[in-house]
């Protein structure tokens, strides 16, 4: 059985709106990014109980903390970045979310990755080594730009920090838009580690996203193939389908509906039976 979230902030900042098209749409999980135009890290203590009082009245759960670690340079001060983790991980225990995502740092304009190679699994370690003796899995989406953004280097990552705390969010519009197709370049590398979907697609020709099977993504392939392995976990609605900037994406509710709609389809299509 596999089980649908979102980004619901594509719908709207207001949270009580977010809460009201998730809930027509079926869908029951959040993967939480922002609300009142706040990121989840910036929330204060009151304001990130009223978003558990708020999902809790609507009965919906968080499936992820969509954070924004490893969304900062390579060579930005990372002790920093590590006291954003801890609040990461109270956010996480607050909402009961199983999973944090994160990011594994951008690299210079220019560099070549390997040459940050020794630092980026440095701070992938350590970042991991917080999230010790916390009921939560860290989970690496593959960012454009960032060190981790092909099949290759997140495989790199995953493997070489050796954590059960990290594992792998698949994000096939992010593959697509540096030029990988995702499916045929980089599931049977990657599968092993994969815990968690993305829901986007884009054209490989610009980059442009768009819904579930309108891209060059593979979605339905990599649908039909982590059915046949036995995949029960998240699907996050992530559309991006009006608006994409460093820290998120904006859809507005219909796009949203559209978003979903689409990747409903090919579950529907494939056989798979969602919640």
């Amino acid at each position: 059985m596999w089980t649908l979230s979102g980004f619901a902030d594509e719908i709207s900042p207001d949270l009580d709106e977010q809460c009201r098209v998730l809930t027509d749409l079926g869908i029951r999980h959040i993967e939480f990014r922002s609300a009142w135009d706040t990121n989840v890290l910036d929330l204060d203590d009151d304001q990130l109980e009223k978003v558990r009082v708020t999902l809790e009245r609507a009965g919906i759960g968080t499936s992820s903390v969509g954070s924004p670690i490893g969304k900062i340079g390579v060579l930005d001060d990372f002790d920093a970045h590590l006291v954003r983790m801890r609040r990461a991980l109270h956010v996480a225990r607050v909402l009961q979310a199983p999973y944090i995502r994160l990011f594994s740092f951008f690299i210079p304009k220019g560099d070549d990755p390997a040459a940050h190679r020794d630092e980026v699994l440095r701070r992938m370690a350590a970042l991991a080594a917080e999230a010790e003796g916390h009921d939560v899995v860290l989970l690496h989406e593959n960012e454009k730009e960032i060190y981790g953004d092909t099949p290759q280097r997140c495989l790199d990552i995953v493997e070489s920090v050796a954590s059960p705390k990290l594992r792998l969010a698949w994000d096939p519009a992010n593959f697509v838009q540096v030029g990988v197709t995702p499916f045929t370049e980089g599931y049977a590398a990657l599968r092993p580690h994969v815990e968690y979907l993305q829901v986007k697609d884009a054209l490989l020709a610009d980059g442009t996203v768009v819904p579930a099977g309108e891209g060059d993504g593979e979605v339905e392939a990599t649908v039909r193939a982590l059915q046949a392995d036995g995949y029960d976990g998240f699907c996050s609605m992530e559309p991006h389908l009006a608006t994409a900037g460093t820290l998120g994406g904006f859809s507005g509710e219909h796009h949203f509906r559209r978003a979903t709609t689409a990747f409903t389809q090919i579950l529907d299509r494939v056989g798979v039976q969602y919640r």
